[in-house]
């Protein structure tokens, strides 16, 4: 057993080593799939929020990296890790998964068929992309979205059994072995690119767009419009409303001057105020990145 571990720990690192190659950032995973490295600040009498702002690993998606010294690193830091998780959302890709989800409990006994028939109902064609087979018998697909449109995470929102894995989430690496089985590409999928994500597929799981301004907003009269947005928003909108008028407001400079508009909003809905702060803080971390990331030169998937 424990050399059957150590070589699913050897091949999650070569398998993480070979994507961060294609600009993927990963993590190590446990074979429970998720992050393998515990929280640096879990002993600590109050809560924090960190997103590796420490400089310490054990943060889950934030630890994310597609430098070979950083990803050996995290792997020494965790040798039980037997697979790797992708981040989505991140330069230079911005990962989309379609994670079609067999096991939910609502979900129809064909998955795929359910897609299909979005792709019907909204006139969209499912290109030939990455797809990944699960040990329960679902599959991943992975599309491309946009550098300036931010997908939020969802869990059967589109539809029974299909969730969404977007900024901040991961989806877990072909390669990887977990305690259900192993992730496999599928025949055919190592020939392939992530494709791009089609449009009225992007239109449904983005949040929606406020109406075009004719010129730049500034000041706080766009503020009050973000506010109210998150304020407005119906129990399953409210973490990715607030999410996404974060964004809008740290790209427009608003983000400081408008957290504790924002974070009330929210709490209006039902979040918690921790939720919501944890929530402007991700989008203000993801703004920022975005905003510092350099010209990609590495080649596609």
């Amino acid at each position: 057993m424990a050399t059957y571990a150590r070589r699913s720990a050897t091949l999650a690192l070569a398998h993480a080593l070979s994507a961060a190659e294609r600009g993927l950032p990963v993590i190590p995973l446990s074979a429970t799939k998720l992050p393998a490295l515990r929280s640096p600040h879990r002993d600590d009498p109050d809560p924090v929020v960190c997103h590796r702002e420490c400089g310490r690993p054990g943060h889950g998606v934030h630890d994310a990296t597609t430098d070979p010294v950083g990803v050996r690193a995290l792997f020494a830091a965790a040798p039980w890790a037997t697979g790797y998780g992708i981040a989505c959302g991140r330069p230079p890709h911005h990962l989309i998964g379609v994670d079609l989800d067999v096991k939910h409990a609502d979900a129809p006994a064909d998955v795929t068929a359910e897609l299909r028939h979005l792709a019907l109902e909204h006139l969209f064609t499912l290109p030939p992309t990455v797809t990944v087979l699960t040990p329960s018998g679902g599959r991943h697909l992975w599309l491309t979205g946009p550098p300036d449109v931010v997908v939020p995470n969802s869990a059967s929102r589109l539809a029974p059994g299909i969730d969404i894995r977007g900024a901040g989430g991961y989806l877990v690496g072909p390669g990887s072995v977990t305690a259900k089985g192993a992730y496999r590409l599928a025949p055919g999928s190592q020939y392939l690119d992530p494709a791009p994500c089609p449009r009225p597929l992007l239109a449904l799981i983005a949040p929606p767009t406020p109406p075009p301004r004719h010129s730049r907003p500034t000041g706080h009269g766009h503020g009050r419009g973000l506010v109210h947005f998150v304020r407005t928003a119906h129990e399953g909108q409210r973490n990715t409303r607030l999410f996404w008028a974060a964004c809008r407001a740290y790209e427009n400079g608003l983000g400081d001057s408008l957290t504790e508009a924002l974070t009330t909003a929210a709490v209006h809905t039902g979040l918690t105020e921790h939720e919501a702060r944890t929530t402007i803080q991700s989008a203000a971390r993801l703004t920022q990145n975005t905003e510092s990331a350099p010209p990609n030169r590495e080649r596609a998937l």
